[in-house]
């Protein structure tokens, strides 16, 4: 796959945002059911009098269905002609098509080399969690997960901590055909907000499919006593599923921030996220 913009035509990035609660996920999918992809493009269209031809959105991470995102990034590549004629308008005029549950914060001329899912450094996701007896703010119930035992900060970030460092994380990922689960965990912590939801936050330079959810999963059963702050790295050394980890429910977790190199590096970062990993063999 050629990361070369076609000949004619200007890369652009955009920055978003929206509620994950009625959207099937990020990618488009056969059926008509609502995506967040499908609801942007199908917008660029009708905005740009485009709507014989479709161009389509490449983004820094696919959320699932019911997940959000505050920090996502996308590009599209659009005719150098049409880009010129809708450019000074066009962030208006999508604010004024797309529903309220996704906003288009910024639309501008990426520079050379990026590619908003290959170019990109880390991402940063936070998972939200309430314990308290009397379930969580109503206000709140699309974003935070409701768990009903009391849970230990101080012992669930131990445990997070734990996973920090390049594993394979096969013991907490959906395994996908031909794909690595080795990622590498930047940053992973966990506090307690003033108002009393727990954050889960977790920074890497990417995820597989399941990865954080599962990993909260882990986490949740150590914060609530039925395992030791020592488990989620035994699971994850184990490197086999656990039927102990269970894979939370999509709300709670929000994609927060994407995080790329200068301009000078984009390219080179590209080339460099598109070979597949191996870890070190042992004693090397």
């Amino acid at each position: 796959m050629s990361d070369e913009v076609a000949a004619g035509h200007v890369r652009v990035r955009l920055d978003l945002s929206y509620d994950g609660t009625e959207f099937s996920g990020w990618a488009k999918q056969a059926g008509g059911r609502r995506t967040v992809q499908g609801e942007i493009e199908d917008a660029l269209g009708t905005v740009t009098r485009s709507r014989d031809v479709t161009y389509e959105l490449t983004v820094a991470g696919r959320t699932d269905a019911g997940v959000h995102a505050r920090g996502q990034v996308a590009h599209v590549d659009l005719p150098e002609e049409l880009w010129e004629e809708h450019r000074e308008k066009l962030l208006k005029r999508l604010a004024g098509r797309l529903a309220k549950d996704v906003r288009v914060w910024s639309v501008r001329e990426a520079p050379a080399g990026f590619n908003a899912r290959f170019s990109a450094l880390w991402r940063r996701y936070v998972y939200r969690v309430g314990d308290r007896t009397g379930g969580v703010d109503p206000l709140l119930r699309n974003h935070v997960l409701w768990h009903d035992w009391e849970l230990d900060v101080a012992d669930m970030d131990a445990a997070a901590r734990s996973l920090v460092g390049e594993h394979d994380f096969a013991a907490y990922a959906k395994k996908r055909e031909g794909a690595t689960t080795i990622r590498e965990i930047l940053d992973f912590g966990v506090r307690r907000r003033a108002d009393g939801v727990v954050e889960i936050e977790v920074r890497a330079d990417a995820f597989c499919h399941n990865q954080v959810r599962s990993m909260v999963g882990a986490l949740l059963f150590v914060g609530d006593g039925h395992r030791g702050a020592e488990w989620p790295r035994k699971v994850l050394d184990a490197g086999v599923r656990d039927s102990a980890v269970h894979v939370v429910r999509p709300h709670g977790l929000a994609l927060e921030e994407v995080g790329y190199p200068v301009d000078e590096l984009l390219a080179a970062r590209t080339r460099q996220a598109r070979n597949r990993r191996s870890l070190p063999a042992a004693g090397s």
